[in-house]
C-alpha cells in the first residue's frame, strides 16, 4: 500500500519539470516578440534559434512527462 503511494508521489514529482518548460517557452516567445517590436528588421535572422530553443525546451517537458509515467508504470 505504502509503496504504490510512493510511486504516485515520485511520478507527481517527476512530472513538475513540465512547469519548467512551460515558463521557459513563455519567456522565449516573451523575449523575441519584445525584440521583434524594437527591431523588426532582425527579427527573421532570430526566427530559427527561437524555434530551436522552443523545440529543446518542450523536449525537456516531455522528458519529464515520460519519466514520470514510467515511475508510475514500473
Amino acid at each position: 500500500m505504502e509503496a504504490e503511494a510512493a510511486k504516485y508521489i515520485g511520478a507527481g514529482l517527476a512530472t513538475l519539470g513540465m512547469i519548467g518548460a512551460g515558463i521557459g517557452v513563455g519567456t522565449l516567445f516573451s523575449g523575441f516578440l519584445q525584440g521583434a517590436t524594437r527591431n523588426p528588421s532582425a527579427a527573421g535572422g532570430q526566427f530559427t534559434n527561437l524555434i530551436l530553443g522552443a523545440a529543446l525546451t518542450e523536449a525537456l517537458g516531455i522528458l519529464a512527462f515520460v519519466l514520470g509515467l514510467l515511475i508510475l508504470f514500473s
